[in-house]
């Protein structure tokens, strides 16, 4: 089996590896937080917070971590399919 790498040039492929690299790091951290408040998504957490059911600390802080994390997720993915793309043009 070939590496999706193995056409690429050096530097798109080393960039295209580490948007990778992120996207999966901020999947898994995004999850371990979310755990941790002992929820599934955001939504479900600062729910929580707004009706008092869980205290505000260090639940906001969870919930702000949670959503920089699902930005960010967002913005690598969508940065790598951009980028796949233009690979692909040439």
């Amino acid at each position: 089996m070939s590496s999706i790498y193995s056409d690429l040039e050096m530097e798109a492929a080393t960039a295209v590896q580490q948007l990778a690299r992120l996207i999966y790091e901020t999947r898994e951290n995004r999850r371990k937080v979310l755990v941790a408040a002992g929820t599934s998504n955001e939504d479900e957490l600062f729910a929580r917070i707004v009706s008092g059911s869980i205290a505000e600390h260090p639940a906001y802080e969870h919930y702000l971590a949670a959503r920089i994390l699902r930005d960010t997720h967002e913005a690598a993915r969508q940065t790598m399919a951009d980028q796949l793309k233009e690979l692909n043009r040439r």
